[in-house]
């Protein structure tokens, strides 16, 4: 009896100090996301001369900070979690590639000059003062890396773009009344809401419808992999070369939609003459297998996750940067401009947040994105990374606005919803076929294939995640925009 009594006792401290420990380590990340802060505290203050604004600037590049975190731990999520989900990336790789490419894509392409610090949202002019407008962008930032933290906290990948958006009108209007707002560009953005994971999704299953009848389902799979492989690769190294000049490049490089297209088909076909014998040279002696032919996809999936990476820093730093270089430049000129200039402080704080957050923060949504919406392999995220590249060209090309992050969310749902259709599929027909008994039950049928004709129809495709994010995305804009408006009359209550 005493020893049943001193087992219990000790369980309940073993399992106090387990308790203990965990909330520890959760604390760890906070404290050095904490020491991150502080040191763009110190970075800005010593950069800004003295003044009735450094103050302002200096809370404005703390809050632009906080706002790389959060585009840091949530937003990265999209370029290597399903490289990390099919195992082709241990977490810490993925990790290390994506923060140094989003730091090298923030820092080399990130541009000089931010045009669209409003999004095309509301109209500068509209703003009864420069410092009405300076704190409509600092409660805008401050609201967006809020949402984007609330999202990060509860498992769902967003669009940080649409979370700035969401602040910038929302902090518009109270500023300055509905009539600021740009309601024809809210209204397209509202429609990427539904254009973006429907052509992410569609794609990403074509992709692997194609692969699976033409490779996968083939009785010689290392012959058919020999031919259509170094095909895919060749196609993946056309559609990001200008993925990277149009989204990674764009802010120093323009070319031409005939510059473009001969750059892609030039990297095509000589991706596809140094991939070909390469894959001849790995497939010799390989085993006629799916899980063989699959790992011939892990370098070509490591690579797409470095340049999405890139371009992603390229492209949405300016989602940290962008209000704070705007308060910046009005801070310092006193002007209200369209075009604003980005010091290289500011630059360098964005790259380094998009860093850190990623560090301290990312795996969270990693894991989500790449192992808890369905399971991924190389070859189903090969699709999920080649349709991404594929479908921002697409959208680019029709001038409609989409998110990288409503399209990779959408091209993992769509991977997993065709798994499912294809599963019942072959399934039917194999119930069909053991009925006319063309098929033996004692044949060499995988037995895993056989008992699903027994079974309901498999979901491969956790819903409760479907839910949880299209929710996320809905409340996204409007969540912010009210975020904004309750800090933006709180600072002006406060300053009045």
């Amino acid at each position: 009896m005493v020893k049943q009594t001193l087992d219990k006792d000790l369980g309940r401290i073993e399992s106090i100090e387990t308790q203990v420990s965990r909330a520890g380590k959760s604390f760890v990340p906070l404290a050095f996301a904490g020491l991150f802060l502080l040191i763009v505290w110190a970075v800005a203050a010593g950069l800004t001369t003295a003044g009735e604004h450094s103050t302002l600037i200096i809370i404005a590049a703390i809050i632009g900070g906080y706002m790389a975190l959060n585009i840091g731990a949530n937003d990265v999520a999209n370029n290597v979690g399903p490289a990390v989900g099919s195992r082709a990336l241990t977490m810490f790789g993925a990790i290390v590639i994506a923060a140094i490419f989003e730091a090298a894509g923030a820092i080399l392409a990130g541009g000089d000059v931010v045009s669209t610090i409003q999004k095309g949202i509301i109209n500068p002019a509209s703003m009864a003062s420069s410092e009405i407008f300076v704190w409509a962008m600092m409660s805008a930032l401050f609201a967006a890396a809020l949402w984007v933290n609330v999202a990060t906290w509860i498992g769902a990948p967003v669009s940080t773009t649409h979370a700035v958006v969401g602040g910038v009108m929302g902090a518009g209007i109270a500023a300055a009344g509905f009539s600021v707002v740009n309601w024809n560009m809210m209204g397209a953005i509202a429609a990427s809401w539904v254009i973006s994971p429907v052509m992410g999704g569609g794609i990403a299953a074509i992709f692997l419808a194609f692969i699976k009848y033409n490779i996968i389902y083939k009785e010689d799979k290392v012959a058919a992999a020999r031919r259509w492989v170094p095909v895919l690769v060749g196609i993946m190294a056309g559609v990001f070369s200008a993925y990277l000049v149009m989204k990674g490049l764009k802010k120093i490089w323009r070319p031409d939609a005939t510059t473009v297209l001969v750059l892609s088909l030039l990297f095509f076909a000589g991706t596809f003459a140094v991939v070909k014998p390469i894959i001849h040279k790995a497939s010799r002696g390989m085993e006629n297998r799916n899980k063989s032919v699959r790992a011939l996809f892990t370098i070509p999936l490591i690579c797409s996750a470095a340049l999405l990476s890139f371009a992603h820093g390229a492209n949405d730093v300016a989602n940290a940067v962008g209000p704070l270089a705007a308060i910046v430049g009005v801070s310092t000129s006193g002007a209200i401009a369209i075009k604003v200039g980005i010091p290289l402080w500011v630059m360098l704080i964005g790259a380094a947040g998009l860093s850190a957050g990623l560090f301290l923060f990312g795996p969270k949504l990693i894991r989500t994105l790449g192992e808890q919406i369905t399971k991924m392999n190389p070859m189903r995220a090969y699709c999920v990374a080649l349709s991404a590249g594929i479908t921002v060209l697409i959208a680019s090309a029709l001038g409609l606005p989409v998110s990288s992050t409503h399209i990779a969310v959408g091209a993992v749902f769509g991977v997993g919803f065709f798994r499912e259709w294809d599963t019942e599929r072959r399934a039917k027909l194999l119930r069909a076929n053991l009925r006319e008994q063309k098929i033996h039950p004692d044949s060499n049928l995988p037995i895993s294939e056989i008992e699903t004709t027994n079974n309901r129809r498999k979901k491969l495709v956790r819903r409760s995640h479907l839910l949880t994010i299209v929710a996320a995305w809905i409340i996204t804009v409007p969540c912010a925009a009210l975020i904004a408006a309750g800090i933006f009359f709180a600072i002006a209550y406060f300053a009045g």
